[in-house]
């Protein structure tokens, strides 16, 4: 036995690697990062996202397995959210419906879309109730947020919400006041980016990584649109392919044929002039999200929080912080707080603190 109160498997997959916790209380007696290797991963390059839940349910279960944790010990799993349609932020039960919309897959496939998959997966062999937590799809924007200029194109909200309402939560915690009594810029740096406005206790504008902001290390961020057009219509590319240029080998990888930020330091370093311009280039492209969103706070920012991978990087977040230490004080949390707010969102349904919301599917328009 665990613990004499609950244990909880959480489940994020990302990209190229699968991450994993287990928490008996607020212990965490498991936390581990399951990587997946470029040739691991090549057999579904171009293939639909879910196709890879059984080679992900694997290793997860060989994990488990090798850290002598049985599955009958779990009183419930968390898996990250995915591209859900757009819903309230919270905990929800992982459901048929929920299921059917993350398998049809109509904002877009994304390895978040796994978590549910695998968390349901684990849970039923468990007899245990699988939840996802502030999925990627979390909406909390005013309406003047969502126009882009085209009555045909409306902006999504689409973020990594779970990391980024975490952190501010932490912050607030550590300073001991309440979330909603502060404004708030969360960068979350990974992947891909996520810049958030948050004010009252709401994400009330964020950069949606897929379309729109600063490069990543594999993602394109905003691109020139009418360049774009030409490209999907040159007859040289497929609809995959292109997704391929945005979302897998866009950003870093585009430039420089790698998505390590550690081989990018390590190039400008030893001297690499192009090294040193791209990675310039996106921290130039950051802060300017930044500044974009301290205008959405009419430039009335408590605090600047940088999160995610990236910001392990002390070079990345000392010239950040030149470009807008100006707007308010920069605070860091290196890494990402996701494990422990998928569990902290389980648990909080678990001990009775809050109801598990319930999927239902939006209506469809005739």
């Amino acid at each position: 036995m665990l613990s004499d109160e609950f244990t909880i498997l959480a489940i994020n997959p990302g990209s190229s690697s699968t991450k994993i916790a287990v928490y008996a209380g607020e212990r965490a007696v498991l936390v581990k990062n399951l990587r997946h290797s470029d040739v691991e991963m090549e057999k579904f390059r171009g293939r639909p996202i879910l196709e890879q839940q059984e080679f992900r349910s694997a290793q997860i279960k060989s994990a488990l397995a090798e850290a002598r944790i049985e599955l009958r010990t779990l009183n419930a799993v968390v898996g990250r959210g995915g591209l859900l349609p757009p819903l309230a932020s919270g905990t929800y039960e992982v459901n048929r419906a929920m299921l059917e919309a993350l398998r049809r897959a109509r904002r877009g496939e994304h390895a978040s879309n796994l978590g549910a998959f695998l968390a349901n997966a684990i849970a039923e062999k468990a007899g245990v109730i699988a939840y996802v937590v502030d999925p990627v799809s979390v909406d909390e924007w005013t309406e003047v947020a969502r126009l882009s200029g085209s009555a045909q194109l409306p902006r999504q909200a689409l973020s990594h919400a779970l990391n980024s309402k975490a952190v501010a939560k932490r912050f607030a915690r550590e300073k001991g006041k309440a979330y909603e009594s502060l404004r708030l810029i969360v960068a979350h740096l990974g992947s891909g980016i996520s810049v958030s406005a948050h004010e009252g206790g709401r994400m009330v504008d964020v950069t949606n990584s897929r379309e729109e902001g600063a490069f990543s290390t594999e993602r394109a961020g905003g691109v020139p649109v009418m360049q774009l057009v030409e490209l999907c219509f040159s007859g040289k590319y497929t609809r995959s392919q292109v997704e391929d240029v945005l979302f897998r080998e866009g950003g870093l990888y585009s430039y420089l044929r790698t998505k390590d930020l550690g081989e990018v330091e390590r190039r400008i370093t030893s001297g690499d002039e192009k090294a040193a311009l791209v990675f310039a280039a996106m921290a130039y492209q950051i802060a300017k999200e930044i500044g974009a969103m301290a205008a959405v706070l009419r430039c009335r920012v408590d605090t600047i929080l940088l999160t995610g991978g990236m910001a392990h990087s002390e070079r990345l977040v000392s010239e950040l912080s030149n470009y807008v230490k100006w707007i308010a004080p920069v605070t860091v949390y290196p890494g990402e707080d996701e494990l422990q707010a998928l569990a902290e969102g389980a648990f909080r349904v678990l001990r009775g603190e809050e109801k598990a919301r319930e999927f239902t599917a939006p209506a469809v328009r005739s």
